[in-house]
């Protein structure tokens, strides 16, 4: 065998392993992060549902889904850990209002830097009006210079 039959499976060996390689990084990335939950914590579930972790056991999660709901989940099922001001401001609408200054106006007129005549130009649009769609010749005849 020579080296030009083997390089396309040396090839597809080495990107499986990368791929793998990857894969486990972010396994073990995911099982990291749920190791480090802790009670009061907002999550994210892998299903799109936010809640606030009540319980840590070996493998399930109770969380709090609703003031007075709880709900128990396998670990596995925590799709992120999210930051208290994060959580705050999906769940309750919480907005951060540290950017000082920022005026949002009521209508677009405001965000305009003054009259602009550039919107009174006539646009060509290649539409052709009744004295350009008649014949040249036609015209000739109505000046009597033909």
């Amino acid at each position: 065998m020579s080296i030009v039959t083997l390089l396309p499976f040396i090839v597809l060996i080495g990107a499986m392993f990368l791929m793998t390689r990857s894969a486990k990084k972010k396994q073990q990335a995911a099982v990291q992060m749920r190791d480090e939950m802790q009670p009061g914590t907002g999550v994210r579930t892998i299903g799109g549902m936010y809640a606030t972790v009540k319980e840590i056991q070996q493998d399930t999660v109770l969380l709090e889904v609703a003031p007075g709901v709880h709900a128990v989940y396998a670990k596995n099922a925590i799709g992120a850990v999210l930051e208290d001001a994060e959580y705050n401001r999906i769940v309750h609408g919480d907005e951060d209002l540290s950017v000082e200054g920022a005026v949002v106006p009521d209508d677009a007129s405001s965000l305009t830097d003054g009259p602009d005549d550039s919107g009174d130009a006539k646009i060509d649009l290649g539409k052709k009006t009744e004295s350009d769609a008649a014949p040249k010749d036609a015209k000739g005849d109505e000046d009597g210079s033909k």
